[in-house]
């Protein structure tokens, strides 16, 4: 991917930025921005392994084994053509963005997220998405903002993990300027280009995902 191609990728998808003026402070862009696209680019890195992690999931719930076990077994599950070795992360919900209609989607996404294997959610968590998807509910942009990364292509295929780091960089700079700071002063969000990984730094505390 050239310059030109990941910067109209980042620009793509900060132009939600349209969605939420008037509703949203510009401080707050990143906040609602940064958490979908991570989310998006999770669950197209996912999607290989998708039916067989839930189908796995399914066939273990019954069996009430302890977390820790369960997650051996579903990170087993995530090995696919596409991903050989498998991922250390996985979805067990059926959902994605595409799926989720305008009924009930706060709910829907909230327990989507929380589908994620722990490490992953505690990225959310961390971003306070729970509050940042309560305020798009209350302003009526939830169903939008979802609709617009459901459309956005952030497979491997498209985008590689390098690349993927580029974009991220180039939305944490553009937060940066929204909020008239300088870019990693108060938040830092850094996409590894060996793997799938991502760094968060928030008032000291790192999260680290892969």
């Amino acid at each position: 991917m050239t310059h030109n191609n990941f910067s109209q990728t980042a620009a793509f998808i900060w132009s939600v930025a349209d969605l939420l003026r008037g509703d949203f402070k510009q401080s707050q862009y990143g906040r609602v921005i940064l958490p979908f696209t991570l989310l998006r680019r999770l669950e197209c890195v996912l999607e290989p392994s998708k039916d067989a992690v839930v189908a796995e999931h399914e066939r273990i719930k019954a069996m009430n084994l302890p977390e820790e076990a369960q997650e051996k077994f579903l990170l087993r599950a995530t090995q696919s053509p596409a991903q050989p070795d498998g991922l250390s992360f996985f979805n067990t919900s059926p959902m994605n963005l595409g799926k989720m209609g305008q009924s009930n989607i706060k709910a829907n996404l909230e327990k989507y997220v929380q589908s994620f294997s722990k490490d992953a959610r505690e990225i959310f968590e961390h971003f306070k998405f729970d509050e940042f998807v309560g305020l798009l509910e209350d302003a009526n942009l939830l169903y939008k903002v979802v609709k617009k990364f459901a459309t956005t292509d952030l497979s491997p295929n498209s985008i590689s993990n390098h690349d993927m780091g580029l974009v991220f960089e180039e939305l944490i700079r553009r937060f940066a300027e929204s909020s008239n700071e300088t870019a990693g002063e108060h938040f830092t969000m850094s996409y590894s280009p060996c793997s799938n990984k991502v760094h968060l730094q928030e008032s000291r505390k790192i999260v680290t995902f892969s």
